[in-house]
């Protein structure tokens, strides 16, 4: 359901991600926050992952994966699959293996090009570091989604690695918003495999002749954001509307999230979307947005350094440049928000959570950065 805005923005509106200065400070409603822009230089970086000795994976939505350790960008990692990079399309999301401390093993997102032309892909690599640097070998797709178009928007792409091994990742309509009703079609929906590739047997749509049977839940517009939420012991995704419609979800298998059949948006055109809000047989999001902010990657906070935020969403925003910081009771509902640094980095589009209890935003733009955010003394 709709929940009140309980704060409004802070934030130095008249930066810009090409002119901010290399340290910020911001007030938040309960502490104040530093800004250190770490890196700029990066070609729309979409999404990041934290190695275990403090370094991080990011990618370039333009086909390049990147190193950051010790203050320093690598060169382009070698073994990147191809991508079409067109579009919202190209390299996408990174994720760590439950197993990589001892496999080394990575999964990536990508736009996959084919004769058809392109659609989502998932593959697995096992990153090495060595005297040489860092590259990636034995990439191998795992999955590929069962219709490519030309279209180049909505692929969604978030991963998630489950705590039991497995991988949920989203999946846009691709701009054909009827796919997401379409239990055939791997567009529009959250889906499940094994590390390998195979299919869970647990999976909701397992053993029907009507249906994928990689889906999770469907109904989906184009969810770009996605997490594991200790709390709940669930995953949860955030997903853009149209005009308005920006949807915060807990899938759960096998149900229907509405699209395009419920929306609390409308179509660009100003027309109604579907039945309007509600139907029978089709879930309401935990909390949406009207009007739009474009949200992209989420987070849940964990960690020392901001205690008071601890459980509640981090959600990066394309729209107003900002982050959402999503308040939560104990039992993991949504109960207020509070908008954070609107206008002064520029399009955010993931937010994670360093080993050290630090924020870093990446900023979507042809200079990308990232932007680490800590506790003002």
């Amino acid at each position: 359901m709709r929940m009140t805005i309980i704060a409004t923005a802070f934030a130095a509106l008249a930066a810009s991600a090409a002119n901010a200065p290399a340290a910020q400070t911001f007030k938040a409603q309960a502490v104040t926050l530093n800004a250190e822009t770490l890196v700029r230089g990066l070609e729309n970086p979409w999404g990041v992952a934290f190695l275990p000795d403090g370094g991080a994976l990011v990618t370039e939505r333009a086909g390049r994966l990147r190193l950051f350790a010790a203050g320093a960008l690598s060169d382009p990692i070698a073994g990147v699959p191809d991508v079409a990079a067109v579009g919202q399309g190209g390299l996408l999301d990174v994720a760590l293996a439950a197993d990589f401390a001892d496999s080394g093993t990575i999964f990536l997102s990508y736009s996959e090009p084919g004769e058809a032309g392109a659609g989502t892909a998932i593959a697995r690599a096992r990153l090495v570091r060595d005297a040489a640097g860092a590259r990636l070998e034995d990439t191998t797709t795992i999955f590929t989604m069962n219709r490519k178009t030309n279209a180049g928007h909505h692929f969604g792409s978030r991963i998630v690695v489950h705590p039991d091994g497995t991988l949920f990742f989203t999946i846009g309509d691709r701009g054909e918003d009827n796919r997401a009703q379409d239990l055939t079609d791997h567009a529009g929906s959250v889906l499940r495999i094994n590390p390998d590739g195979s299919v869970p047997p647990d999976n909701p749509f397992v053993g029907r002749s009507d249906a994928a049977p990689e889906l999770w839940s469907v109904g989906h517009r184009n969810p770009q954001g996605a997490v594991f939420d200790p709390l709940t012991q669930a995953i949860w995704t955030v997903e853009h509307g149209a005009r308005g419609g920006d949807e915060v979800n807990r899938p759960q298998a096998g149900r229907n999230y509405g699209w395009p059949v419920i929306s609390y948006g409308r179509h660009y055109s100003g027309l109604k979307i579907g039945l309007g809000s509600e139907a029978e047989g089709y879930e309401q999001p935990a909390y949406y947005w009207d009007p739009s902010i474009a949200p992209s990657g989420v987070a849940v906070y964990e960690g020392a350094m901001f205690p008071e935020w601890q459980g509640d969403f981090l959600v990066a925003a394309l729209k107003y440049h900002l982050v959402a910081r999503l308040d939560r009771d104990a039992e993991g509902a949504i109960i207020g928000e509070e908008r954070l640094f609107a206008g002064a980095f520029g399009r955010i589009r993931d937010v994670g959570i360093a080993p050290d209890g630090a924020i870093w935003l990446l900023t979507d733009e042809r200079d990308g950065a990232i932007i680490r955010i800590s506790r003002a003394e």
